[in-house]
């Protein structure tokens, strides 16, 4: 054993039985700090079991109190699930030196789609790898590699909104709202967007638009700051200047703000250290956000309730100014979110 991983942090899913398990003690058997998740389902995805997580976490622990392995890393157990009920791959973990967004997958329709984006990159003199199916470009300034795809659109299914009273009106009556019961865990039904940095944010942003084709729904000229989309969600996308390109955070949508407020604070209750910012509603996008911090230090933001673009032509961007573009209302914003405190030594 080495403690060449002492001090990182690793999420393993599926840490409760074979391979992930081993990984997941291999892991920290090198120092690094194990998040074991694990929901403990059937094979049929019904059931919840937290033994197998508890496990693993507690084999972790051991290891770690034994003599001649004071290195070892440290674990706790997760037992949600980090499916989402859209469905596709949303997000995969990798080993890097530091936090960053390595790739970003986007899909098409058609090797049509592919070849219009492939003209416009070679057009801003960018490369371009191109597969019967995909086409494969970095970007120039930030160095993501960006791997556009043929794919199935992925529909989600309406989910009937919550009866709710207000003056004047009433939705429910004789019964107490399911919001104030509701114990479920949220779970996200897909990750909305991403916001990273970038040296040369212009630059970036002329990637995006000129070269892949996202459309711009509002910017914040002031600081350089323009919300990108490539589908009907207000944005899939933020480039914001930054002095290193960092994953600032990723965001995931969720039913409602009850759900927001219950999934924030369930980890809260374990973890007070991972709060940012929140609750409170963003002026551009007009979402409701709360923002938490995972073991790396990214930043990831529950949302829901976000603005939708469906007719170019009825929807103007609008440039925004003041700090009703980060919150019409909320706690004070903190100085951590606009430079975490890792990006400054």
């Amino acid at each position: 054993m080495t403690d060449k991983l002492k001090g990182r942090s690793a999420v393993v899913t599926g840490a409760g039985r074979g391979i992930r398990r081993a990984v997941a003690l291999l892991l920290a058997e090198e120092g690094a700090n194990v998040v074991v998740n694990d929901p403990g389902v059937n094979v049929d995805g019904t059931g919840h079991d937290a033994g197998p997580a508890d496990q693993v976490r507690d084999e972790i622990r051991a290891a770690s109190a034994e003599g001649g392995t004071a290195t070892a890393g440290h674990a706790v157990a997760n037992y949600d699930s980090v499916a989402t009920a859209a469905g596709g791959e949303q997000l995969r973990l990798m080993t890097a030196p530091r936090r960053n967004l390595l790739e970003l997958g986007i899909g098409v329709d058609d090797p049509e789609d592919l070849g219009r984006i492939a003209a416009r990159l070679e057009r801003l003199g960018v490369a371009v790898e191109r597969e019967a199916r995909a086409l494969r470009v970095t970007e120039p300034v930030t160095g993501i590699k960006i791997v556009v795809e043929m794919a199935e659109r992925i529909v989600q299914p309406a989910e009937p909104a919550r009866a709710m009273n207000g003056p004047g009106r009433t939705e429910r009556s004789n019964d107490r709202s399911p919001a104030a019961t509701d114990a479920t865990p949220a779970r996200p039904r897909k990750l909305g967007h991403v916001v990273v940095g970038s040296r040369d944010a212009l630059a970036s942003r002329r990637f995006f638009v000129d070269g892949v084709g996202f459309s711009v729904s509002d910017e914040v000229p002031g600081v350089g700051v323009a919300f990108m989309r490539c589908s009907t969600d207000h944005h899939n996308l933020l480039v914001q200047p930054a002095p290193a390109t960092f994953l600032h955070h990723t965001a995931w949508e969720v039913g409602d703000v009850d759900e927001i407020g219950r999934g924030a604070s369930r980890l809260l209750r374990e973890h007070p250290e991972r709060h940012v910012w929140g609750l409170g509603r963003h002026g551009v996008g007009s979402n409701f956000f709360w923002y938490l911090r995972d073991p790396a230090g990214n930043f990831v933001e529950y949302y829901s309730d976000l603005d939708v673009i469906v007719d170019e032509e009825v929807w103007k961007v609008r440039a925004s100014s003041g700090v009703e573009t980060l919150a019409v209302w909320g706690p004070p914003l903190p100085t951590s979110f606009l430079m975490p405190e890792d990006l400054l030594g």
